[in-house]
């Protein structure tokens, strides 16, 4: 089984909170092709979940994290791909952060009334609401037949 994290991470403009998502269309063989998602990958032998999430961040987007709070884990069960346990984690950024490049896919920042409107995998919806209400202890298993979500069990 894979393990990877993905990190959501906010601002605030003066006006309102927006998050920094990742559309993913530059990749080869991206299960994420379309979709936007948060800030993570895939880690690397002997990396802790911290670890891979600030590395992952770090090279995505050239940002430093100082602060960063760990949500969950997600068990994402698939048909198509492999499975993955999904390490969540939500930080802060300063306002001034700009809009950085990545290799992978457009980052943007989006308006948080904005988020639940992108383009993302249906289960992805199910955790970042309680994500952005400020809960802590996600965990939940989402089953996945091609891009189809058939079943979602909050553990």
């Amino acid at each position: 089984m894979k393990k990877a994290t993905l990190c959501y991470i906010s601002r605030y403009n003066g006006l309102n909170r927006e998050y920094l998502m990742l559309y993913r269309n530059r990749k080869q063989n991206d299960p994420n092709e379309g979709k936007w998602i948060g800030v993570g990958g895939k880690f690397e032998p002997g990396e802790t979940p911290d670890e891979c999430m600030l590395r992952e961040v770090r090279e995505e987007t050239g940002l430093e994290l100082m602060s960063y709070h760990f949500c969950g884990v997600i068990h994402f069960i698939s048909d198509t791909w492999e499975d993955e346990d999904m390490y969540l984690y939500r930080a802060e950024a300063g306002a001034s952060i700009k809009t950085p490049a990545c290799e992978e896919g457009e980052l943007r920042w989006i308006p948080e009334d904005q988020l639940m409107d992108l383009p993302m995998w249906k289960g992805d919806r199910l955790f970042l609401k309680p994500l952005l209400e400020g809960v802590d202890a996600i965990s939940m298993t989402l089953h996945y037949e091609g891009d189809d979500l058939v079943a979602a069990e909050v553990d």
